[in-house]
This record gives C-alpha cells, sequence and structure tokens, in this order.
C-alpha cells in the first residue's frame, strides 16, 4: 500500500513507521525536521514540511500515488489539527484518496454519564485544560462532514510500554474504566484499521 504518513517522528508516529516499512508498504512522511527520522529504507521517501503548508502537504500527497493518509500529528496550541484538516480533506478528495486514519484523544469520545456531549465536557475529563481535546473535537466535526472513509483511534492516557494486543476497544466511548494504553499497542491498533473495515467513519476508545 502507499500511504502519506504525517507526525513520523512523533512517539506513536514512529512506530506506525517501522511498522509500515517492516510489511513492504511504500510510506511518503512529510515531517518539519528529517534528521529526526534515523531509518533508511527504500520504500521510505522523506518530504520536508508543514502540514499548515498546503504546498508542501500537496508535495507529500502527489509523491506516489496515494492509497491512504494516515495522520498520528499532536495538537499544539495554535490549533494545528483543526487548522489542517480542511486542506487534508481536499486534496484526498482532489486525488481520490478516501482512506484516512488519525490518533486522537479519548476526550472526544462520547461521554458515558452524557452521550450527547464528548468526554472532555464532562465529569468523566481528569484533565485541568481541555485545549487540546477542543481541537481534536474541531477536527473531528470537520472529518464527519466530510465524504472520507476516516477512523480516529482515541486512546487514553499513552505511556510508553510494550505490544502486549490484549486491549479492549469501543466505538465511540471510552471501554469501561479504562485507564491507560501503551503508545505501541495504540500504533499497532491503528495500523491494523489499514486493512479492515470495522471502524470506519467511527471514533474508537482503546484501553487495556
Amino acid at each position: 500500500m502507499k500511504i502519506l504518513l504525517l507526525g513520523a517522528t512523533g512517539r506513536v508516529g514512529t512506530v506506525l513507521l517501522e511498522k509500515m516499512l517492516q510489511d513492504g508498504h511504500e510510506v511518503v512522511a512529510l515531517v518539519r525536521s528529517p534528521e529526526k527520522i534515523t531509518l533508511e529504507h527504500s520504500n521510505l521517501y522523506i518530504v520536508q514540511g508543514d502540514v499548515l503548508d498546503e504546498e508542501a502537504l500537496k508535495r507529500a500527497m502527489t509523491t506516489i500515488s496515494m492509497e491512504a493518509v494516515v495522520s498520528a500529528l499532536n495538537t499544539d496550541k495554535n490549533n494545528v489539527l483543526s487548522r489542517y484538516t480542511p486542506t487534508i480533506i481536499q486534496l484526498m478528495n482532489d486525488y481520490h484518496v478516501k482512506r484516512y486514519i488519525a490518533i486522537g484523544t479519548a476526550g472526544i469520545l462520547n461521554s458515558r454519564v452524557n452521550p450527547s456531549i464528548y468526554r472532555f465536557q464532562s465529569s468523566e475529563s481528569k484533565r485541568k485544560t481541555t485545549t487540546a481535546a477542543e481541537d481534536h473535537a474541531a477536527a473531528y466535526e470537520l472529518l464527519k462532514e466530510s465524504d472520507l472513509d476516516w477512523t480516529v483511534v482515541c486512546p487514553t492516557y499513552l505511556p510508553e510500554g510494550e505490544e502486549v494486543g490484549d486491549y479492549r476497544v469501543e466505538a465511540e466511548m471510552l471501554p469501561v474504566d479504562g485507564k491507560k494504553i501503551s503508545v505501541q499497542d495504540t500504533a499497532a491498533f491503528a495500523y491494523k484499521q489499514l486493512t479492515e473495515d470495522t471502524f470506519i467513519r467511527k471514533r474508537v476508545g482503546i484501553a487495556y
């Protein structure tokens, strides 16, 4: 498969990149700092640039004939997710790419006590600030209005750990009493979504 990977130098993105290359996929990584990628592989194409730069995003999208886009981007105080999402949706439409997988946050899952609101808006969330969740939520709302075959993987607390493969997932909500999920298992689950269609156009909570 030919994949555009965004956020390839982040914690989840690094694991995703390794998995993709190990399995023989062709991967284009759009990164601001190419020197942070230490992997060398004949199937890896590195494009330097920022996701908020439409021309850089277009260069990355057209490096090879894409079949999927995977975003492991982190949010920041500049609302990078909600600002870049309209551009990637437009580019994917322009180049007839349907499959989009993103790493989100458990804060944008539905609240279990009040499913009409997000978790980050409810008593279930222990976060002191909602800035990151608000950016994730805005990006999710844009995806909902698109025609893409999207899946947003929504982990709770994300420590480093091992890929154990023994975790729980639930569409639209965090599994009951879910407290954490490793970076490695989150990446493994997101990676599986490239070849599965169970959670197309859904948010997925993931936790042990």
